[in-house]
C-alpha cells in the first residue's frame, strides 16, 4: 500500500536531486532537499483538505489528480506561473522572464527576478487569501456531522443568513485594503475580488452539473459506507463542490464526469492558493528558479500522495476533527496572507500555525473515540 501510494514519489525524489546534482552541485542538492522538506511539512493542512474533496471522485479522476493534476502543480504552478507573473509585472517577454530568472540577481536588486517577483505579492496573497478565506466561511458557516471548537455550532447557526461568507469576506477585504494595502488598495482589492469571484465561480459550476448528473447512474460510482465511511464526507467539501454526500441511507456516492472535473478543477485552484506564498518564501533560501521548482515540485507531489493515503486509508473517518482543524488552519493561512500584504511573516511561523491546529485536532479526535469506542469502530469500518 505505502509502495503503491508513495512510490512515484520517492522515484521522483530520486530523479530531482539526481538532476539538480547535474544541474548544479552538491549545495543545490541540499537546498533542493530543503525545499522538499519544507513544502511537505508546511502543507500537511493542504492534504487533509484535499482528502476531503477527493474522497468524493471516483477512481478515474482520482488517478487524473495524480498525473496531470501533479503537472500542473509542479510545472505550472511552481515553475511556469511566476515566470509569467515576472513577465506581466515586469512587461517583459516570456524569453526575456526566462532569461532574468537565470540570472539569479538577489531580491536586493530591485531589477531581479526575485524582486519583482515579491512586489506582486500583495496581488498573489490578495487572492489567495480571498479564496481561502471563502472555502473556510463556507465550512463553519455550514451545518456539519462535527464540531470541535466552542462557538462553532452558533457559526453554522449563523450561516442560515444567505451569503455571510461572501459578506464577512467582502467586508475584510475592504478593511484590509484600507488599513494592510493604502499603498497597493486598488490592486487588492481587484485581486481580491478575483479571489472570491473564482471561488463562487467554481463552486457554482460543480453545483450546476452535479444538479445535471443526478439522474445518471453511468457518470458516478456506489460504494458501500464500511468501504468509503460515509459519516467522513465533510459538508465543507460537499458545499464547495455541490456534491452530495450521500444517496439513501445507507450508500455513499462519488462522482465523476462534469462534477468530477469541476472538483479537480477546484483542487488545482486551492492548491495555487497554498503554493503562492511558498514559491515568493522559498527565494529566502536560493534564488535559483530551477531548484526552486524542483524542490517545491517534489514536495507537492509527496503531499497529493499524503492527500490519497488520507482517502485510502480511512483516515479522516477514523478522526473525524481532522478536517476542522484543517479549516481552522485554512482560516488561519488566509487572515496571515492579508496580513502579509504590508508585513512579512515567517513561512515557518505559518506552517506551525497550520500544524498546531492539526495535531490539537487529531488529539482531540482521539479523546473523541476513547469516549465513544462504538461510533469510533463505525467510523473506521
Amino acid at each position: 500500500m505505502m509502495l503503491k501510494t508513495y512510490g512515484w514519489s520517492f522515484a521522483v525524489l530520486i530523479a530531482g536531486l539526481v538532476g539538480v546534482f547535474i544541474y548544479d552541485s552538491w549545495e543545490a542538492l541540499l537546498l533542493a532537499a530543503i525545499l522538499v522538506v519544507l513544502e511537505v511539512s508546511l502543507s500537511f493542512d493542504n492534504a487533509v483538505v484535499n482528502a476531503t474533496v477527493l474522497k468524493r471522485m471516483n477512481d478515474f479522476w482520482q488517478k487524473i489528480f495524480l498525473t496531470v493534476g501533479v503537472l500542473i502543480a509542479v510545472f505550472g504552478m511552481r515553475l511556469v506561473f511566476p515566470v509569467l507573473l515576472v513577465a506581466v509585472t515586469a512587461n517583459l517577454g516570456p524569453i526575456e522572464a526566462i532569461n532574468l530568472a537565470l540570472e539569479q540577481r538577489p531580491e536586493s536588486d530591485p531589477t531581479s527576478y526575485a524582486a519583482i517577483l515579491n512586489e506582486a505579492h500583495p496581488t498573489i496573497a490578495a487572492f489567495g487569501g480571498m479564496f481561502l478565506l471563502m472555502l473556510f466561511l463556507d465550512f463553519i458557516t455550514s451545518e456539519h456531522e462535527e464540531y470541535w471548537l466552542p462557538g462553532e455550532r452558533l457559526l453554522a447557526h449563523a450561516g442560515r443568513l444567505n451569503g455571510l461568507p461572501v459578506i464577512i469576506a467582502g467586508t475584510l477585504l475592504v478593511v484590509a485594503a484600507e488599513t494592510f494595502a493604502q499603498d497597493h488598495e486598488t490592486t487588492v482589492l481587484l485581486s481580491g475580488l478575483l479571489g472570491i469571484l473564482t471561488y463562487l465561480l467554481v463552486k457554482g459550476l460543480g453545483d450546476m452539473f452535479n444538479i445535471d448528473e443526478e439522474d445518471s447512474d453511468d457518470e458516478r460510482e456506489h460504494v458501500d459506507p464500511t468501504a468509503e465511511a460515509a459519516s467522513g464526507a465533510t459538508h465543507g467539501a460537499q458545499h464547495m463542490a455541490g456534491a452530495p454526500a450521500r444517496k439513501g441511507p445507507n450508500e455513499v456516492v462519488r462522482v465523476g464526469g462534469k462534477a468530477a472535473f469541476f472538483l479537480f478543477m477546484y483542487l488545482e485552484v486551492l492548491d495555487a492558493s497554498f503554493s503562492f506564498d511558498g514559491v515568493i518564501g522559498a527565494f529566502a533560501i536560493t534564488y535559483d528558479p530551477i531548484i526552486i521548482a524542483v524542490g517545491l515540485g517534489v514536495g507537492a507531489m509527496f503531499v497529493r500522495s499524503m492527500t490519497v493515503h488520507l482517502v485510502r486509508e480511512g483516515t479522516l473517518n477514523r478522526y473525524p476533527y481532522l478536517e476542522n482543524g484543517a479549516m481552522w488552519a485554512i482560516g488561519a493561512l488566509a487572515i496571515i496572507l492579508i496580513v502579509s500584504i504590508e508585513v512579512h511573516v515567517p513561512e515557518v511561523l505559518t506552517g506551525l500555525i497550520g500544524l498546531a491546529f492539526i495535531l490539537a485536532a487529531f488529539a482531540s479526535s482521539v479523546a473523541r473515540n476513547r469516549r465513544d469506542p462504538e461510533h469510533a469502530h463505525v467510523n473506521a469500518g
